[in-house]
């Protein structure tokens, strides 16, 4: 059995008002959804998709069908919300959720929020945009390096939305002690490359640190969006002061 290590952060940014980005995080769940809409109504969905996972069943023997039910609540919410105020009929959200099964993860997804995984020193992206540039590039009509600098690469095709029915991807990450893992908000990933990010994220084995050193980045980087940073590693349950060692160097 392992344990977890956690910390977070969030930052509205340098060019917006508002911060629409909500985070959740408790011994076992962590979520970030990033608020759509305008007029402050993405930070109403982001706030209800937070809501919601607060009421989830943790201890649930199928953590996925929990996931899956918390995603059609947040869906219907906000449905009806728009329904009583013509203006909130665009207001929506993306999600990426983690709940800790003791060995692995159960993974929520939707939306162009992402979660990152460092492991052994590499980066690789758990989840999957769902954006169009992305649906080009997995139909090998864009490649990744023009997809991450093309001016429409958070077009959503995917999000949780008043009057919408998508699904979120829903799967298992196994983890592995040493592993770190980031779920970040698109006003990280969309200004900072991979390998900045790989680069924070190995650096000091301080969560707060990197968290705060990931929203620098950020913001350096011109901030033009709300920044959400949440940083998760997987230590063992029996000595919490182990690192591995490519945090120790």
């Amino acid at each position: 059995m392992h344990a977890l290590r956690y910390a977070v952060g969030t930052d509205p940014g340098l060019r917006r008002e508002a911060n629409e980005d909500s985070v959740y995080f408790s011994e076992r769940l962590f979520a970030v959804a990033d608020g759509m809409g305008g007029h402050a109504f993405g930070e109403v969905a982001s706030n209800i998709a937070v809501a919601v996972l607060a009421d989830l069943d943790v201890d649930a023997d199928d953590p996925h069908t929990e996931l899956a039910a918390a995603t059609r609540e947040i869906a219907i919410r906000l449905t009806d919300l728009a329904e009583e105020n013509f203006d909130m009929r665009g207001m929506g959200t993306t999600l990426t959720a983690l709940l800790w099964e003791g060995e692995r993860f159960a993974v929520c997804h939707i939306g162009d929020s992402r979660c990152y995984l460092v492991r052994d020193g590499e980066l690789a992206q758990v989840t999957r945009d769902h954006t169009m540039v992305q649906a080009l590039v997995d139909d090998g009509r864009m490649p990744p390096e023009q997809a991450a600098e093309h001016p429409s690469r958070s077009m959503l095709m995917r999000a949780l939305q008043a009057g919408s029915d998508h699904d979120a991807d829903l799967f298992h990450q196994d983890a592995h002690e040493g592993d770190r893992y980031l779920i970040c908000s698109d006003g990280l990933s969309d200004v900072v490359p991979p390998e900045e990010i790989r680069r924070l994220l190995t650096s000091t084995p301080d969560g707060d640190d990197t968290v705060r050193a990931l929203i620098d980045a950020a913001n350096a980087a011109g901030g033009p969006d709300n920044i959400t940073c949440l940083v998760i590693d997987v230590i063992p349950a029996a000595n919490p002061s182990w690192l591995p060692a490519w945090l120790r160097r």
